[in-house]
């Protein structure tokens, strides 16, 4: 049988060109696999902190006017969205009532006026028996007896008690009649100060009952062409930020809905000391004051708030999204790994955070701004430990680090 040389060589061949060709497409294949990162440079400007929050637009004051008289309404001289002055009529309340109540106490008074007129002729009379009795008694103590003396004289001392009396109930009525004037002035509401009436909350003809509770009929705004406030519900996280852009007199910017192209601005007026808790969630309110010349800002509306806490110049700015980057293990040199593994954290940091003592926590939360980001080398991932400051919305501030203006840094995988 013979030798199928033909066959041999060709086997030789195709051994051959393998051989040659497995290199160039192994390192093609290789190529061809490697990932591809998505980058993004650093920057070198300007970079702002702030807290984020929404709050309700209220007047400075609200001015409830309510009615300490019942009746029916006879008369409303306001409506929605009037200018009042002090003083200025709002409603009256039918008055017949109180006008007879004033009546009928200006008679008792007339009356008790009278009753002491009365009483001071008789204590009069009563005087002058009391002396012509004395006179009698000290020139003839015969013509009449001490009985009759004492008779006189404490006639004469209930008069005097009943001047008293009379007095009193003189006293008593000019009260009566002071509460029924009073009664029939509160049937005229008038506005305690000047301002906007902001809500109407009665009708002409309605009848109030003011026996229990003073029903509120109106609701005026003072100076709110001037000033307006915002109630902002912050987390207790970011309280002491808040009090720290108050001390430094940093401006607070904020939106509305019904201009959304239109950028208001204020000042941190206060931050109350009571907490509203809800669900185990702690909050405070900080009112924010905010001119309103244009009258634009209304009661009610929803502001979206940024208190401006720090504001930075001429910094290094790293990407947030750089941050976030969290790479795979195949992407990251080998000396580099341990950060991924998590063998390069420290005793301390390993410790369960339940268990550490308040000197602990607060050693830790330091060291949350050392942070770490990767660069390209050769075909993996190099990690770069950096420290980082106050953040914006898009970048972060850069205290140290191996990072230099304009530097690619990783973001992720195409």
């Amino acid at each position: 049988m013979k030798f199928p040389w033909k066959t041999a060589l060709f086997l030789c061949l195709v051994a051959v060109s393998s051989a040659v060709a497995y290199q160039p497409a192994l390192k093609y294949w290789q190529k061809r696999n490697l990932p591809t990162f998505r980058t993004m440079q650093t920057e070198s400007g300007e970079i702002t902190s702030v807290v984020n929050s929404t709050g309700r637009i209220e007047p400075v004051l609200s001015v409830h006017v309510g009615s300490f008289v019942s009746g029916p309404v006879i008369k409303l001289y306001v409506d929605h969205n009037d200018e009042v002055k002090k003083d200025d009529m709002l409603a009256e309340i039918d008055p017949r009532i109180y006008k007879a109540n004033v009546d009928r106490d200006t008679a008792v008074l007339a009356s008790r006026r009278a009753d002491i007129i009365r009483v001071k002729a008789r204590l009069q009379n009563a005087v002058n028996d009391e002396k012509r009795a004395n006179g009698l008694f000290n020139d003839n103590p015969d013509f009449i007896s001490a009985t009759e003396i004492d008779k006189y004289k404490f006639a004469r001392l209930a008069l005097d008690a009943e001047i008293e009396v009379a007095e009193a109930s003189i006293k008593q009525a000019q009260a009566s009649l002071s509460n029924s004037e009073a009664n029939l002035g509160y049937t005229k509401i008038k506005s305690p100060v000047d301002g906007i009436v902001i809500d109407r909350k009665i009708n002409p003809g309605q009848t109030l009952a003011a026996q229990f509770q003073a029903p509120e009929l109106f609701i005026i705004a003072p100076d709110m062409r001037k000033e307006m406030h915002i109630f902002a519900s912050v987390d207790e996280a970011d309280i002491g930020l808040i009090r720290i852009a108050k001390e430094a007199g940093e401006k607070v910017g904020f939106t509305v809905d019904a201009y959304p192209g239109e950028l208001f601005d204020g000042v941190i007026w206060q931050i109350r000391l009571s907490p509203t808790i809800t669900q185990n969630v702690v909050t405070y309110t900080v009112v924010v004051s905010t001119t309103n010349e244009s009258f634009k800002l209304l009661p009610g509306m929803t502001a979206d708030i940024s208190f401006r806490i720090e504001q930075l110049k001429e910094v290094t700015k790293i990407p947030n999204a750089a941050l976030r980057y969290y790479p795979k293990r195949e992407h990251v040199r080998k000396e580099d790994r341990k950060i991924l593994d998590g063998t390069e954290t420290t005793e301390d940091d390993r410790q369960n955070a339940e268990s550490q003592p308040a000197d602990a926590k607060a050693k830790a939360g330091k060291k949350r701004r050392s942070r770490h980001v990767w660069i390209k080398e050769g075909d993996l991932l190099k990690a770069i430990k950096i420290e980082t400051g106050i953040s914006d919305y898009q970048f972060t501030e850069l205290i140290s680090g191996d990072i230099k203006a304009d530097q690619e840094l990783v973001i992720g995988l195409k």
